[in-house]
């Protein structure tokens, strides 16, 4: 998965590490609330739908600690820490 370019750091390969996370992260999020939505539909369910929720809300702050946690591995091993050709859409 990771892409290895001629003449380039382990910045590329770091970076799509990140963003696999960030993807995976974001897909578990969805199948939180998505089981929670269809939980709620039986009320003996509820409850467990409940936990859910919470469970997708709490993940939510983990995409920005993907991306902090990105910004400062990549400072520290010398690389643009997020500064070049990132935008606010990327993961």
């Amino acid at each position: 998965m990771a892409l290895h370019v001629p003449g380039t750091s382990e910045e590329v390969v770091l970076r799509d590490r990140y963003e696999v996370a960030s993807i995976a992260n974001d897909l578990l999020i969805a199948l939180w609330f998505l089981i929670g939505s269809i939980l709620f539909f039986q009320e003996s369910t509820a409850y467990a739908g409940t936990w859910l929720f919470v469970v997708g809300s709490a993940q939510l702050g983990i995409r920005p600690a993907i991306r902090l946690a990105r910004r400062v591995h990549l400072r520290r091993r010398g690389g643009q820490g997020g500064q070049r050709h990132e935008s606010g859409d990327d993961f």
